[in-house]
């Protein structure tokens, strides 16, 4: 095995079938060629039992928020990826359901004739539930693959509350987790055998995706999903244009990534996230990148530390970026991964913060909006509606504007759970990074996970941290913001 084996786990008990027809990669997750652990252990998998490897990558209707938004973003990255397996020694089935239910089946028809199946291990959403549903039935072994971060879901021993003990932590550790990178592309120099097709009885009830119908005809408006949610203008989904962004943070923006990222008006975030969680883009890929242009090796890493700059020693924007990518983001993905059922509800909130919001639940809101409003961007607040048109014009918002977005909630719904399910269902509904462990995180960050009490006390948030408006105008650049997305 090539891969870590922290890194992999299987969900049934199934017999592995060395007489079949092929290895079936079920690609659900980590939707990507390169940097990418369950495609390589398939590789492996497929050259250990001299078979063919197929790659099966569904798209189904039944998910909660599904719109022409998300499906585009996933359909871009499949077009993508056919492109790049096009020429490579596997067989690449795509496939986009039509209608609820209808590729319940197809899974099952495909695992029939399959030495194993492996798949992608992600912790969020309803992907777990998933594959739950399907690990008796399927009549195959099924093996789990975790590619989520660089640190592997289940190297930690504990759930981590607060940021500076898992950096404290993620630093005695993440140099042995560096040793075992993924391939950057695990099919090079690869010979594998190749299957001639896949059955024709197979490929005429499950047509694979016809890209032009989907991406320049009609043929996504005869889905039925939201066609109110637009696909977004401003981000293409594939593993092509996450690298293209990646390349042009790395060689033009990171260097101002640390004074600017926090004014909408200079651009200085990486604009990875929708990338990332539709697995169109690899961590480890970030990391490699930045190492590279920084000309770091291991050897220049200082002690443990727990503080969020002085431990890899390199330039000060650089720090800041790794931070976000190795504490604050894999933070997200340790809670979710070990509290499956309670990461994304108000219970899973630490004690302090869950007292000291009842203790206030009752106090006077100085405004109380409804759902509609929040969501057509009708409240008093110019700053919030414009974090909120760009969320739902774009797909995506600026990180601190998501930040005061989210408090505001807070101060404008009769109760903190309503808050919660507002900001859930926004993020969740327009959001491109949405549904995912990370942006459950700065959810949740709202309302006091991974935080401190402060103080002085006030009304509503009690010794939640408080943000406002006003603050940020006095503080930020963010006039251009402001003009691209007020009211018509």
């Amino acid at each position: 095995m090539s891969i870590p084996k922290i890194r992999h786990s299987h969900a049934n008990d199934h017999e592995v079938r060395e007489g079949g027809d092929y290895v079936l990669y079920w690609m659900i997750a980590f939707r990507r060629p390169r940097y990418n652990f369950a495609l390589q252990h398939a590789v492996d998998r497929a050259k250990e039992f001299g078979k063919p490897l197929v790659i099966f990558e569904p798209l189904r209707v039944r998910y909660r928020w599904a719109s022409d938004r998300l499906h585009r973003f996933v359909i871009e990255g499949m077009r993508d990826n056919a492109r790049h397996f096009q020429d490579r020694p596997v067989t690449y089935f795509p496939y986009v359901e039509p209608k609820p239910g209808a590729g319940t089946p197809l899974l099952h028809q495909l695992a029939k004739s399959a030495c194993t199946v492996v798949t992608d291990e992600y912790p969020c959403f309803f992907l777990p539930h998933l594959i739950e549903a399907v690990k008796d039935r399927i009549p195959a072994r099924l093996e789990l693959v975790d590619s989520n971060g660089v640190m592997p879901l289940r190297t930690p021993e504990r759930t981590f509350t607060v940021a500076h003990s898992y950096r404290r932590w993620m630093q005695k550790n993440i140099l042995d987790a560096l040793t075992e990178m993924p391939r950057e592309d695990p099919l090079k120099r690869v010979k594998l055998a190749k299957l001639e097709s896949l059955p024709s009885k197979i490929l005429r009830k499950w047509p694979a995706a016809d890209f032009d119908s989907l991406l320049d005809g009609d043929g996504l408006s005869k889905i039925p999903i939201d066609h109110s949610v637009v696909p977004s203008p401003v981000v293409t989904g594939g593993h092509i244009d996450a690298g293209k962004r990646l390349a042009k943070f790395v060689d033009e923006t990171l260097d101002v990534y640390n004074d600017d990222r926090n004014h909408p008006d200079e651009h200085a975030t990486s604009g990875l996230s929708p990338h990332l969680h539709f697995g169109h883009l690899s961590a480890h890929e970030i990391v490699a990148e930045i190492f590279d242009k920084e000309e770091w090796t291991p050897d220049k890493a200082s002690a443990a530390n727990g503080k969020n700059s002085g431990f890899w020693n390199t330039s000060e924007p650089a720090e800041a970026f790794l931070d976000q990518v190795l504490t604050w983001r894999e933070m997200g993905f340790n809670l979710s991964f070990r509290h499956p059922d309670t990461y994304d509800k108000f219970d899973s909130l630490p004690d302090w913060s869950k007292k000291t919001l009842s203790e206030h639940e009752q106090d006077e809101r100085p405004e109380v909006y409804s759902l509609e409003e929040f969501e057509n961007a009708q409240t008093h607040d110019e700053l919030w509606n414009s974090a909120q048109r760009e969320l739902v014009e774009t797909g995506v918002m600026h990180n601190y504007m998501r930040m005061l977005w989210g408090k505001k909630i807070l101060h404008w719904t009769e109760n903190p759970r309503d808050a919660l399910e507002v900001m859930v269902h926004l993020n969740n509904k327009y959001g491109l990074d949405g549904r995912d462990p990370n942006s459950y995180s700065g959810i949740f960050w709202v309302l006091g996970r991974y935080d401190r009490a402060w103080g002085p006390k006030r009304p509503v948030f009690g010794s939640v941290r408080y943000m406002t408006s006003d603050s940020a105008r006095k503080k930020l650049r963010l006039k251009e913001y402001l003009k691209r997305f007020q009211a018509d």
